[in-house]
């Protein structure tokens, strides 16, 4: 496949900003073990989660503490788009300014459009408008808030951004991808599944340059190979909303997260990457690089099982789940961020792959290039 035979929108540069309380894992176990030890006889069985679960420390916007009293939903997301705006802002500065990706820096003013993606709070105006009004941005930027994507907002949010510089050759744009899973705990759910997600999910922000085809032929903005996306799909399994997302009630939102999701991603996924690489005329011997949303441990071996992939290629995801836990929506910008840090080559091709509420899909291929 040639760059120059088709418009192919490129990444150039990712940016991730941690939250400020790093909390291992161990002291979590703590904090939950005392929260639930009166709710399950099977407490000690089932907090073998944590230590099974390949994951040694999370970040949150809130100190553990935090995590001892109730809440109300309105304190919680005032919270929200508290340390949305703040750490989003950071993000954005360090995506336009990232001397490890990029040749120059960017102006806030340059950028066309921003994507917004998240999942674990409400806003209105949303986010991308709050922080716009702390920052240099044109008034005329197009705002595309994408909310309720879950863990699959990274691939979709780079999707829709990447339509948007087919459409607009000239255009950059921003995806930026916010998740304070943390401060939606609810400490009265005593199901199982919010016992597994106090073990899984965390909180993480990560921003995303992306540019059309004009831009990227103009000079070189990027040091060494970028990441071209040569294409996207989309996939909703039918009557599936059971399986991943939230249940809206007066404490807030209330996780649902089904056992079944590995097992789904084993019989679901691999014809779902067959379709797509066959449009893209790429065959599964020729994806380099495995850019995964790691939802769990369990998920990243479902990804192995269902691809008959290695754990090698899954390295990476494991990395970042181990420091960072699942962020949901931005986590697989995080897993990119490592990639595009590392050596990668010209030529080098990718499958990003992220899965979330509906139950969903967002594919992408990449293709490393040297500028155009």
């Amino acid at each position: 496949m040639n760059v120059e035979e088709k418009n192919m929108p490129a990444i150039l540069s990712v940016s991730t900003e941690v939250p400020e309380f790093k909390i291992s894992q161990r002291e979590t176990e703590a904090v939950v073990r005392e929260l639930f030890k009166d709710s399950f006889q099977d407490i000690d069985r089932l907090l073998r989660i944590f230590n099974n679960g390949q994951i040694e420390s999370r970040n949150f916007v809130v100190p553990k503490e935090w995590f001892e009293n109730d809440h109300s939903f309105e304190e919680k997301n005032n919270l929200y788009i508290e340390k949305s705006v703040e750490l989003g802002k950071e993000a954005i500065i360090k995506c336009l300014q990232n001397e490890n990706h990029l040749n120059k820096r960017f102006e806030e003013e340059e950028i066309d459009a921003v994507f917004f993606v998240s999942s674990s709070g409400l806003a209105t105006p949303t986010i991308d408008a709050r922080i716009m009004n702390k920052m240099s941005f044109s008034p005329h930027v197009k705002r595309v808030p994408l909310w309720g994507l879950g863990c699959a907002g990274g691939g979709a949010g780079l999707s829709r951004a990447y339509e948007y510089c087919l459409a607009y050759p000239s255009a950059k744009v921003l995806v930026l991808c916010i998740e304070l899973c943390s401060i939606t705990f609810q400490r009265n759910d005593t199901r199982k599944s919010n016992l597994v997600g106090t073990s899984l999910f965390a909180d993480g922000v990560a921003c995303a340059l992306l540019a059309g085809d004009e831009v990227v032929k103009e000079e070189q903005l990027h040091k060494g190979p970028v990441p071209f996306i040569t294409g996207t799909q989309s996939t909703l399994m039918p009557d599936s909303e059971d399986v991943m997302g939230w249940d809206i009630n007066n404490e807030g939102m209330q996780v649902i997260f089904s056992r079944d999701i590995p097992s789904i991603i084993q019989d679901w996924l691999k014809p779902n990457v067959e379709k797509f690489l066959e449009k893209q005329g790429v065959n599964f011997s020729d994806i380099t690089h495995f850019v995964a949303h790691p939802g769990g441990k369990k998920v990243l071996e479902a990804y192995e099982k269902a691809l008959g992939y290695t754990s090698e290629k899954t390295d990476i995801s494991r990395k970042v789940l181990k420091n960072h836990g699942n962020m949901s929506s931005p986590t697989v910008l995080y897993v990119l961020k490592e990639f595009m840090d590392g050596e990668i080559q010209t030529g080098d091709n990718g499958l990003m792959a992220a899965l979330g509420p509906g139950f969903s899909s967002e594919l992408l291929h990449l293709e490393w290039k040297e500028e155009v």
